[in-house]
């Protein structure tokens, strides 16, 4: 069985009920986090997991939503982490992600001395492994195997989605993307798909640039179903949602998805889970 708890469905935009992008994918007693949006930790506490037992941190892009609460992360899994034997965190990204974490080490340096001084336990700064990959199989430990495929949010490049094998059933969770062959590929015989999605029939009618500008590189809740329909994947599961709707609701969301895929429909709220049996 794979578990998919959707940690946070929320957006850019600041929202009480909503945290920022983040998904937790559990199988084989591993854990993964995807991206790392703003309120993730306080997410992936309320889904009792913590910092310590996850595997890897999987970041699809590096637009600032899907990574706000990397640094809080890095810091927690160091400073928290009370284990006699603390293992590296493991991070996997597109290129780019390397630098990324280097700024935030820079960035958090200060508090990483502060930390050192104060602890008599703590003599090193934060061990965090960086993997950098646009295609191909995620070298990691663990029962349950790890790919990648390129997706397409240009202009922000790479972007990357992920796919978790463990016994014979699949899940794949997308980051912003437009349909593309990439996804397509990596979601060829598996069971679930995890998409963001946006109602573009209503961003539309937003007369402001900044809004419509959203509309070319991200997928519609059609374009999301349709790719889970080519791929004969049986669970959708949609998040990101743009505009959010209220917490409870989402059937609109729901019928429109239906008008193109036939398989079983998955939204909710922050915290929603899902089995993949």
């Amino acid at each position: 069985m794979i578990a998919i708890t959707l940690l946070g469905t929320g957006t850019p935009i600041p929202d009480p009920n909503r945290a920022g992008p983040a998904t937790l994918v559990q199988a084989a007693g591993e854990n993964y986090l995807v991206d790392v949006g703003r309120g993730a930790l306080m997410r992936l506490a309320a889904a009792g997991c913590t910092t310590d037992m996850l595997n890897a941190v999987l970041i699809t892009h590096l637009h600032s939503d899907h990574i706000t609460d990397l640094n809080d992360l890095i810091t927690s899994s160091w400073a928290i982490n009370l284990s006699a034997d603390p293992k590296p965190l493991q991070i996997i990204g597109p290129p780019g992600i390397k630098e990324a974490v280097d700024r935030l080490l820079h960035f958090l340096s200060s508090d990483i001395g502060y930390r050192i001084a104060h602890h008599a336990d703590l003599n090193d700064p934060p061990e965090v492994h960086v993997t950098e990959i646009e295609s191909g199989v995620v070298e990691l430990e663990g029962q349950v195997e790890i790919t990648t495929a390129p997706t397409d949010h240009r202009p922000v490049d790479p972007t990357i989605a992920f796919r978790f094998d463990y016994q014979s059933k699949a899940v794949v969770v997308a980051g912003d993307t437009i349909p593309c062959a990439g996804l397509d590929k990596l979601c060829t015989g598996a069971q679930a798909l995890v998409h963001t999605a946006i109602r573009k029939d209503i961003i539309k009618n937003i007369p402001i640039q900044r809004v419509q500008d959203i509309l070319d590189y991200h997928s519609s809740v059609e374009e999301a179903s349709q790719t889970a329909e080519r791929a004969g994947i049986d669970t959708l599961v949609l998040t990101h949602y743009v505009p959010a709707f209220p917490s409870g609701q989402g059937d609109e969301w729901k019928e429109i998805a239906s008008q193109h895929f036939s398989g079983e429909i998955e939204l909710g709220d922050d915290l929603h889970r899902v089995e993949i049996d």
